[in-house]
């Protein structure tokens, strides 16, 4: 039984944050630091490094696929870089792979390792991340000004539920450093399920639609709280500070008076398909 299947609703309204490049300034280390790096370094990309990872970022940054899942990004980049730099053997059978898999995780991509030698690089490459994140400073792990304010304020009204497809223990420990867990009822991690899954449970708890808020910062987001017909509130990449300003002082107040459907969300929507638009 998960906490998810022992939580109870305490408050009329509930509040979903994403964890990685919503409420923790995490995603763009991570990658700077360790998955466009790690790829440079695993196929031997160093004669076109600069081009290639101003690209890696904007694929799983700062357009409409931020977020992506880490196979998937790493299909498309090795795509075009099989088509503008140097060819890269194996790359239609990952695609295909990345395309069609019902799961795209390390267990699931070893399994495809005798196929081909591009999913053991593949998982070589994964497992280096892996590495590379864990050793990076704690000290430069942390939340986005603003964050934990916004829960604070959230938390005097609704019930604030952690929903994001980390690592659990990541998650834990990064919010507990930041004293966050104090304003937070639930944490749902990748273990529990997708966003979608967990958002839908969480309104089986007795939530209507218009009383569940996710907070994201990517199109995943967005499509979870689409499915399950709740509201969406976009933390802007780039603007990840003012966002949180706004959520405060203008979101929230919008959403626990009933005012936030209809014209206010579809701005909300629109500032955030343009900002990923570049």
């Amino acid at each position: 039984m998960s906490a998810l299947d022992d939580f109870t609703r305490k408050q009329r309204f509930a509040v979903c944050v994403d964890s990685d490049g919503c409420a923790m300034d995490t995603m763009n280390i991570k990658h700077f630091r360790c998955f466009g790096p790690c790829m440079v370094k695993e196929w031997g990309l160093q004669r076109w490094e600069k081009p290639i990872l101003d690209r890696w970022n904007v694929i799983n940054l700062f357009s409409l696929t931020r977020g992506i899942n880490r196979f998937k990004g790493l299909a498309m980049a090795l795509g075009e870089i099989n088509a503008q730099y140097t060819p890269i053997d194996g790359i239609e059978a990952l695609q295909a792979w990345a395309d069609s898999a019902p799961e795209l995780s390390n267990d699931a991509v070893e399994k495809e390792a005798f196929r081909h030698p591009i999913f053991q690089k593949a998982l070589a490459w994964s497992r280096a991340v892996n590495r590379s994140i864990e050793a990076l400073p704690p000290e430069e792990v942390k939340p986005f000004e603003g964050v934990k304010e916004a829960l604070a304020a959230a938390h005097t009204q609704a019930d604030v539920v952690v929903v994001s497809s980390a690592n659990p223990e990541a998650v834990r420990k990064e919010w507990q450093r930041f004293g966050l867990l104090d304003h937070v009822d639930l944490i749902c991690t990748q273990e529990m399920g997708s966003k979608a899954y967990c958002i839908r449970r969480l309104a089986e708890k007795g939530y209507a639609p218009d009383e569940i808020l996710m907070c994201g910062d990517a199109p995943g987001d967005e499509a979870a709280a689409a499915e399950n017909r709740v509201l969406y509130f976009p933390i802007l990449v780039r603007h990840e500070e003012e966002s949180w300003m706004q959520f405060v002082s203008e979101a929230l107040p919008r959403f626990l008076g009933g005012a936030y459907a209809g014209e206010y969300q579809e701005e909300q929507l629109r500032r955030f398909r343009d900002n990923l638009n570049g």
